[in-house]
């Protein structure tokens, strides 16, 4: 996915941004712009200050930021979407196969000879130790000393093994470049932008920074007056009130209503 627009730096970019910027600072004297540089602010001053307005910094280069950020996006698909040959890796890891094997070989039989001639060897001085002496501790101590042979053999092997091999691996080894070639479009982009970033937007503000006798800490940030607590939000209150006294106002007027027994007379006496 592509970049539109970078009002913000990539986080592989952001050390370019220390790097100009620092470079900026160090050659400022060079600069008529900048020669009043530690008059008023010294380079670390002015260092906080292009940090804390990174952002405003960089859209200054931005069209230059997005294209190289394009390039740099295409080589990088272009790379992984490029078939990988297998001939050569095939050859290679029959190779390593083959020379692994042997090194473990070189490495495991004096390991092994070696555990072995001790073993034999401790057990056959200490059954010479033993009265009557056993007929069998001679020949614990010749086998001792047949796998310190052995040993001595392999340890012989082992250090030609690597001798011919070193010889080998540095007649057919390639020479490494010292750095790692960069496409010219690329290199051009990057350029494009770092010129960009230290001429319209570094210096710049450097140079309004030092010229600017206001300018502290915080610049550019505008420096607002301090709201109250509770902002005016464009409607009032409700008007709540207690209510009133008798003498406020009138009364709500109502009778109460007229409740009247019911006349019950004699069983024979119908109700009026």
């Amino acid at each position: 996915m592509h970049m539109t627009s970078a009002p913000h730096l990539l986080s592989e970019d952001r050390p370019e941004f220390d790097r100009l910027l620092d470079e900026a600072l160090r050659t400022a004297h060079d600069r008529p712009e900048l020669a009043t540089l530690g008059e008023r602010l010294n380079a670390e001053q002015l260092r906080t200050m292009a940090m804390g307005a990174r952002a405003l910094l960089t859209a200054a280069a931005a069209a230059e930021y997005d294209h190289y950020v394009k390039v740099r996006e295409d080589l990088r698909d272009e790379a992984l979407s490029a078939p990988r040959t297998t001939g050569d890796e095939d050859t290679g890891l029959d190779a390593g196969g083959g020379a692994g094997a042997g090194a473990v070989v070189a490495v495991l039989a004096p390991v092994l000879a070696g555990t072995a001639m001790l073993i034999f060897l401790l057990i056959g001085y200490s059954l010479k130790l033993i009265e009557p002496e056993p007929a069998f501790a001679e020949t614990m101590l010749t086998a001792g000393w047949l796998f310190g042979a052995l040993t001595v053999a392999g340890l012989l092997f082992a250090v030609i093994g690597l001798l011919v091999t070193a010889v080998r691996n540095g007649s057919t080894e390639v020479p490494a470049q010292e750095t790692v070639s960069i496409p010219d479009e690329l290199s051009r982009a990057r350029e494009a932008w770092r010129h960009a970033l230290l001429e319209r937007g570094i210096v710049p503000f450097l140079r309004d920074a030092l010229a600017d006798p206001s300018a502290g800490p915080g610049y550019p940030v505008p420096r607002t007056p301090r709201a109250g607590r509770i902002p005016d939000l464009g409607y009032t209150r409700p008007d709540f009130t207690s209510p009133g006294s008798t003498s406020q106002g009138p009364r709500p007027g109502y009778t109460p209503p007229d409740f009247t027994s019911p006349d019950f007379g004699g069983p024979d006496r119908e109700p009026e």
